[in-house]
């Protein structure tokens, strides 16, 4: 098979979608593989890696995607991308459809066979191609929280882990999955006083365990929100929906009771996010204040640290690229797990959360394939 990535075009994403090290797999076990120039630069790799792996090197991703079967990326296409997409075409990346009825129904109108990497789902639940990245944006949210709390800026000018004789930072972690733990263990880490919600008994003892009880946990329900932030200085959104929208659990009034100056990193933008107050924003512009709190709201927070996010991303697709490349859509009724990421098949829509979010009518898998 003919396997190809570009380069990533939303903004400030520096992320690629394939290592040199992938590509030599791919080659390896015999098929081509096809790199924008440039690709891979943001991420540290050069056009000479990719060359030395095998890769063959393309000028620009109009190239690449029409003479592949394959394409792999990192983030949803955009509508300038959307000329990409043609019948047949297996595309492989993040897509977070939900919030996306547009991207939905051009993947669905090209008849591209798209696989949303954020759905692959093991037996035991488990998302192996999400939980890289969840951990990232998970520990970013931790020091993106410290960072905006601080002055210059509009935060309230509070250390988080606070000295002797002050008062630590108070924060709330909403969620209690990968983002959840990995910003726990982080704002932990840093000296903040922190209180875990979710709606899992089960996993918040785990996490009170695994921080040896220097958090307190509460079961999510509105009147225990509405308690936690009132006066908080940190919220951070961190739970997930898979595929779907996320709940907005938090609303204006919870925000406003916050009080100036609060920071909320809301990990869950890229299916909506939990507040009420909650909008996109971008590397570039990361941060808006609303009811006098700030907000960081960045879809693709993995991609400002794109070394560390590519190489914990593609270790973990690499295997399933393998398959993709070796039997096609087939691989599909070969791999369960695989079979979970699928979003549009030959122009059917086969995700049950994405239909139910946007009222289109869904498919079951098996009566998609062409």
């Amino acid at each position: 098979m003919r396997v190809g990535t570009i380069k990533e075009t939303k903004e400030e994403e520096y992320r690629v979608g394939l290592t040199p090290a992938g590509v030599q797999a791919l080659v390896g076990a015999g098929h081509e593989v096809l790199v924008e120039r440039g690709a891979g630069e943001g991420a540290g790799f050069a056009d000479a890696d990719y060359e030395v792996s095998g890769a063959q090197l393309r000028d620009g991703a109009a190239d690449v995607a029409a003479n592949v079967d394959l394409l792999v990326k990192v983030k949803e296409i955009l509508p300038p991308e959307f000329p990409l997409l043609r019948p047949g075409l297996l595309l492989f990346t993040y897509l977070h459809l939900a919030p996306l009825p547009e991207l939905t129904r051009e993947l669905m109108s090209s008849r591209t066979h798209s696989i949303a990497y954020e759905l692959v789902r093991l037996a035991d639940g488990r998302l192996p191609l999400l939980a890289p990245m969840s951990i990232v944006a998970g520990r970013m949210a931790g020091e993106v929280a410290a960072q905006h709390l601080k002055k210059p800026g509009p935060g309230r000018g509070k250390l988080l882990g606070g000295v002797p004789g002050t008062t630590p930072a108070r924060a709330l972690v909403v969620g209690s999955g990968n983002v959840g733990t990995a910003a726990s263990d982080v704002l932990t880490a840093l000296g903040a006083t922190v209180t875990v919600t979710s709606r899992d008994a089960a996993k918040l003892a785990r996490i009170e365990e695994r921080l040896e009880g220097r958090i307190t946990t509460r079961i999510t329900s509105p009147a225990a929100l509405r308690e936690e932030l009132e006066g908080a200085d940190i919220l951070i959104g961190a739970v997930l929906e898979p595929g779907g929208i996320a709940p907005k659990l938090v609303s204006r009034e919870m925000v406003r009771s916050m009080g100036p100056g609060a920071v909320i990193v809301d990990v869950c933008i890229d299916q909506g996010g939990i507040c009420e107050t909650s909008r996109p924003t971008t590397h570039g512009e990361p941060v808006y204040v609303e009811e006098g709190v700030v907000h960081y709201c960045v879809p693709n927070m993995p991609g400002a640290v794109p070394r560390t996010s590519t190489e914990a991303l593609t270790g973990a697709t690499l295997p399933y690229v393998l398959r993709l490349a070796e039997h096609g859509l087939d691989a599909l009724k070969r791999d369960e797990a695989l079979a979970g990421g699928a979003s549009t098949i030959d122009g059917k829509l086969v995700c049950e959360a994405v239909s139910k979010a946007q009222g289109l009518e869904y498919t079951p898998l098996a009566k998609a394939f062409p």
